[in-house]
């Protein structure tokens, strides 16, 4: 798969061993790192679904109580607490673009692809290592 065999010298092979090993360790980090997100965008995804659950039910209850008061100081309360309801609502739809199952995905598809990468250090590792054995 690789033209090692353009590679004639021991200090070739272990030029290309030493920049594969800081790749996998690069890539290894990058790992970790995507890995810890992957699993607060998990975590936190469930979190917002579930409050924002609740914010909903709440302003359908507000909007029932709003529809059988008479107007006055506590209709007005309610209409206030409703916008405010509405507002937070809003917040919870923004963060949960931001968090939820399409940055899950992304997160998901990052992770794979740096396992990937990571596989085929290893491969290009050996197959120098093999390689340099042979010189």
């Amino acid at each position: 798969m690789y033209s090692l065999n353009k590679i004639t010298t021991v200090a070739d092979c272990d030029v290309l061993l030493a920049w594969a090993e800081k790749e996998k360790s690069d890539l290894t980090f990058k790992q970790l790192s995507v890995e810890r997100v992957t699993t607060n965008y998990s975590s936190i995804s469930v979190e917002i679904d579930a409050i924002l659950q609740g914010v909903v039910a709440e302003i359908a209850a507000v909007e029932m109580v709003i529809g059988v008061l008479p107007d006055g100081p506590t209709k007005e309360d309610e209409i206030k607490r409703k916008t405010r309801l509405e507002y937070k609502r809003f917040l919870l739809e923004n963060r949960k673009e931001s968090y939820g199952s399409v940055a899950l995905l992304e997160k998901e598809l990052d992770l794979e692809r740096i396992n990937k990468e990571l596989d085929e250090t290893d491969v290009f590792i050996s197959g120098v290592t093999v390689h340099k054995s042979t010189l």
